[in-house]
C-alpha cells in the first residue's frame, strides 16, 4: 500500500499522532514531551488497517519529526523500538545509553 494516502496530525491535547486512512483514524503513536526528547510510549494500530503499512507510516514520520525539532528518541514503545532496530538511519536520534537500555 502506497502511504500518501496516510494523513498524519499531532494531537497535542491527547499527547498523541494519529494516522488517519481516508478520514478515519487507522493508528497512533502515543508521547511524552521532555525537554530536549520525545519518550513515545505505545503505538497501536486499529485491527482493520493491520497489514497496510500504517505503522510503519507512523513511525516513520514520528522520527523524521523528532529530528527535524531536534529531540532524542526514548523508545519505551516496542513496536517504535523495533522500527529503529530495523531502520539504522534513525539509531542516531537515541543516545547511546538509551540504546543499551533498549537494545536498539
Amino acid at each position: 500500500m502506497s502511504n500518501s494516502n496516510l494523513a498524519i496530525t499531532n494531537n497535542e491535547a491527547q499527547h498523541r499522532y494519529e494516522a488517519a486512512l481516508e478520514g478515519q483514524l487507522a493508528a497512533y503513536a502515543e508521547y511524552n514531551l521532555l525537554t530536549d526528547a520525545i519518550m513515545f510510549t505505545h503505538t497501536e494500530v486499529l485491527p482493520e488497517h493491520e497489514g497496510k503499512g500504517v505503522g510503519s507510516g507512523i513511525a516513520r514520520h514520528v522520527l523524521d519529526e523528532a529530528r527535524a525539532k531536534g529531540l532524542h528518541v526514548i523508545p519505551v514503545c516496542q513496536f517504535i523500538a523495533g522500527y529503529i532496530r530495523k531502520h539504522r538511519e534513525y539509531a542516531d536520534l537515541v543516545r547511546p545509553d538509551i540504546q543499551r537500555a533498549f537494545k536498539i
